[in-house]
């Protein structure tokens, strides 16, 4: 019988060997190493908020600590705009990363019923997390009324649904109307939907992750009905402070601008005398969001990702209390366009200055922003401009306005000092918002302006994307796709001759 033999090595051959085995463990520990280095996304929308906050002083009695103390150690956006002054063209704009001039996404639309050749050439925020080693996790408002897409999310959040129960007689109520709320509710906390996609979040962070993570919070407050516990309403006094309002503001502002107000609603609430119970209720549901979004950062800073955790905070758009005769947001107007905007990078490489940053910014520029901070290369047709020499520099500029569109043909430009408005029918209007923060003074007619008015006018597209007309789901602006919806003067009159006196609130 044969007998194989065996080979005994020397001590040389057996340092060779332990080395490689070293070199091979470490090649995957630097590997593993690497992949848990990039950092997790904590993405935190918000609905309908506008400057009512501590840290944009929109109003001298929001309580909103838990933010606020976000954005004093972060970049803290302060001249933020949105894409559009509507729920769905604004996320579809900030998830897509394409201006809605580029995509066609006008108005509202059921993404579900959007042609697929329509969406197949963008790559929304989380599917291109996703295809690039990310978990995913979501909840909450993020799209706007649309099933979650399978190829976005490693899980979604699923709530349980409770009927809320409103206290209509501490509040104001319009009728039976359930999305015309503005009072507390006596449910548990627990029970509501926010409270509920918080701690969704608060368990993804209380998770271990082998791969870094995109999570998505959508919170829906403060949009209607203003309904919240009643320990926020507690918080205010009864009478709140009204925003300072000009009797004739509308008067030097063109037909297609008047037509954007919502003057129904104003002389509605003028008549119920319920300005003041709307704009408590607002305050409350804003600093219920703070709560919330107070649990979740609190539930980050204790979990081991804290260090290595980019949090990105904003609203889709803002919200009109009674400027401009308005109530909601569906304007080209300094109301419906400012957003909050916090950016918060804790690693050292990232060399984040903290602080205010008074540059003019669009949402549509997260997209960019977030690849550019991750180190994941974006879709070549990403709109927008990364933020990251603003976040290591708050002095820095990225050398054009804020472009804000509301219906094919109707555009703002919002610059550090100007706002200037363009409609479908050419008529414009020019702020000045060094003398003129509240917009009050139409300035488009002063042929003192006309260099200004070039210069702005510059920044507009030149081309349009023609309106995807499959899918819309709510189309309630005046464009250059429906010029004729409403009739602008007839309402304005009507509601100036019939409606309640209105007050100015400015000396």
């Amino acid at each position: 019988m044969l007998r194989t033999a065996h080979h005994h090595p020397k001590n040389g051959d057996k340092m060779k060997i332990a080395l490689w085995i070293v070199t091979v463990a470490s090649l995957f520990c630097s590997a593993a190493a690497q992949a848990q280095q990039r950092p997790n996304v904590l993405f935190i929308a918000i609905d309908d908020m506008n400057d009512w906050t501590e840290f944009l002083d929109g109003h001298p009695q929001a309580k909103t600590p838990n933010m606020a103390a976000l954005a004093r150690r972060s970049v803290n956006f302060t001249n933020a705009h949105c894409a559009a002054p509507a729920c769905s063209p604004s996320r579809n704009a900030l998830l897509f990363g394409v201006e809605p001039f580029h995509s066609g996404l006008y108005p509202f639309y059921d993404l579900d019923k959007v042609p697929e050749e329509v969406l197949a050439p963008f790559t929304s925020l989380p599917t291109l997390f996703r295809s690039n080693g990310y978990q995913t996790f979501g909840a909450g408002k993020i799209h706007h009324s649309s099933k979650q897409r399978p190829d976005e999310w490693t899980d979604y959040h699923q709530r349980s649904v409770h009927a809320l129960h409103y206290n209509a007689a501490a509040g104001y109520q319009q009728g039976d109307s359930r999305k015309m709320a503005f009072c507390p509710t006596t449910d548990p906390v627990e029970v509501h939907p926010d409270y509920q996609v918080a701690s969704y979040g608060i368990d993804v962070l209380g998770q271990q992750h082998d791969k870094p993570f995109f999570l998505a919070v959508g919170i829906v407050k403060p949009h209607l009905p203003f309904v919240c516990p009643q320990q926020f309403f507690d918080l205010y006094p009864e009478e709140v402070a009204a925003p300072r309002i000009k009797t004739d503001d509308l008067s030097d502002v063109p037909w297609a601008g008047r037509a954007m107000a919502k003057l129904n609603d104003d002389a509605r609430y003028r008549k119920d005398q319920a300005w003041n119970r709307v704009r408590r209720a607002y305050l409350a549901c804003i600093s219920w969001v703070d709560f919330n979004v107070g649990r979740v950062l609190d539930a980050l800073d204790e979990s081991p990702y804290a260090d290595n955790t980019i949090v990105v905070l904003w609203s889709d758009h803002g919200y009109h209390l009674g400027e401009k005769r308005s109530f909601r947001k569906f304007s080209l107007w300094e109301q419906a366009t400012r957003v909050p905007l916090i950016i918060h990078d804790p690693r050292p490489q990232s060399e984040m200055s903290p602080g205010d940053c008074d540059a003019p910014v669009s949402l549509i520029n997260l997209y960019r922003t977030l690849t550019d901070m991750t180190g994941i290369v974006p879709p070549d047709y990403v709109d927008g401009t990364s933020m990251v020499p603003l976040i290591r520099d708050r002095s820095a500029s990225i050398n054009r306005p804020a472009i804000t569109t509301w219906g094919r043909g109707n555009y703002s430009a919002r610059d550090q000092d100007w706002r200037y408005i363009r409609y479908f029918d050419g008529s414009e209007e020019l702020y000045d918002h060094d003398s003129d923060g509240e917009e009050w003074t139409n300035l488009a007619d002063d042929p003192a302006y006309v260099s200004e008015i070039k210069r702005l006018r510059s920044f507009l597209p030149r081309h349009e994307a023609p309106l995807v007309t499959e899918g819309i789901s709510l189309w309630n602006v005046v464009d250059a796709d429906q010029p004729k919806l409403g009739n602008a003067k007839k309402t304005y009159r009507s509601l100036n001759k019939n409606s309640p006196p209105l007050e100015s609130s400015h000396p």
